[in-house]
């Protein structure tokens, strides 16, 4: 693989720590910040917000942007936004960072693909693909963990801090490594992309998203303070946590893919998503056993992103019935439709941790769970009054959030 893939690997890795190493830190930069949880885990859904607004918008603005100066200029934009994190005076100011580098997290994921398989040969395009996104896999397992810890024992600001530098170096790394004269796919317009949403079959699908990761997400976002204020975990061990929650995810994404290309993607999403609002649920009742909980976030990691696969290859199966010429565009907003439940998943959670408390987020998390469970339900019965087969796809679809 040449070396430039590696770069783009690098800003990966770096875009998919800042996005998740916040969870670790929220009850850190609330007591910082002389802010409540909830409102600490606002930063988790402006982020969010900024990833599903950056992926369609902003891709369509750019679309005639020179793809290497598109990718130094997104770094660039991150890395600024996390410096702002990093000096960031009070709440309002890292609101304002966090917006900024889901910004360029949506676009340079958007884009991500299409620089990664003008790398190489056409056979070794979804090699190429799945290599770059192993960098957001490697931020769970390792940087997550990493930048929990350094936020913990040197302030949240360093952890900010330590991802801009990561930032950099992909920049100059893309600069130097990155070739100047790659193709760029035919840019799609706004109103091309906005037609997307007039198709009720796609819309279910997005809504199915939507809900498996917002229900997670309520619960996900508050983590952290219910390891520490109900299971008793000191906060230098939260890091640890998180890495056996990232082990977990790495080790649930191949699982999901084998099982969506094995069964097909609805009935591999029923399955996915059925175990996923039973952890939710256990966890309400393990959750004040420091064993039991470990035990219980190992298995939530196991398949709070197995659904990933099967939920992008069901989009582009949708999407090549209901809008051929605008498939590519589809699973863009698949992938924003992803960062809509996150951010709808960390607002609410905040709501219900303000009203109910901490541990009412992991059952109302599952019921929310089940409800992409029964859409899921629906799309499948959808499927076979059409007579759509069960695996109307063949081969495995690269995906990420």
């Amino acid at each position: 693989m040449p070396l430039a893939l590696w770069a783009l690997t690098l800003s990966a890795f770096a875009i998919g720590t800042t996005e998740f190493v916040i969870v670790g830190l929220i009850p850190t930069i609330a007591a910082s910040l002389g802010v409540s949880v909830p409102s600490a885990g606002l930063l988790v859904s402006l982020y969010a917000l900024g990833v599903a607004v950056g992926a369609p918008v902003l891709t369509a603005l750019t679309g005639r942007v020179p793809r290497k100066q598109l990718l130094i200029g997104l770094m660039m934009l991150f890395t600024v936004g996390n410096l702002v994190a990093w000096m960031a005076p009070g709440y309002g100011a890292l609101m304002a960072a966090r917006v900024l580098t889901g910004l360029a997290h949506g676009v340079f994921f958007s884009i991500g693909s299409t620089i990664a398989t003008s790398l190489v040969p056409k056979e070794k395009a979804a090699s190429a693909i799945a290599l770059m996104f192993t960098g957001l896999t490697v931020a769970l397992v390792t940087g997550v963990p990493l930048g929990t810890f350094i936020g913990q024992h040197f302030g949240w600001q360093a952890t900010f801090l330590a991802v801009s530098l990561l930032g950099v170096v992909a920049m100059i790394g893309s600069w130097i490594l990155v070739p100047a004269n790659i193709a760029g796919s035919k840019p799609s317009s706004l109103p091309a992309q906005l037609a997307v949403l007039k198709k009720p079959r796609l819309l279910l699908v997005y809504a199915i998203t939507t809900l498996g990761y917002g229900g997670s997400f309520i619960a996900f976002t508050y983590l952290a303070p219910i390891l520490q204020e109900v299971s008793g975990f000191a906060a230098s061990s939260v890091g640890l946590v998180m890495l056996v929650y990232g082990v977990s995810v790495a080790a649930g994404n191949i699982w999901g893919g084998k099982l969506a290309d094995r069964k097909g993607p609805l009935p591999a999403l029923q399955i996915v998503f059925a175990l996923l609002a039973l952890v939710l649920l256990v966890l309400t009742f393990t959750a004040p056993n420091k064993w039991l909980v470990l035990a219980t976030v190992l298995a939530w990691g196991a398949v709070a992103f197995g659904n990933v696969p099967g939920l992008q290859v069901y989009v582009v199966q949708r999407a090549e019935r209901d809008a051929p010429h605008a498939v590519d565009v589809a699973s863009g907003l698949n992938i924003a439709a992803f960062n809509v439940g996150i951010a709808l998943g960390a607002w609410g959670g905040g709501l219900i941790v303000a009203k109910l408390g901490l541990m009412a987020t992991p059952w109302i998390g599952s019921l929310i769970v089940v409800g992409a469970f029964l859409l899921t339900t629906l799309a499948g019965w959808l499927d076979r009054r059409d007579g759509v087969p069960v695996k109307a796809i063949h081969g495995a679809a690269v995906a990420t959030h």
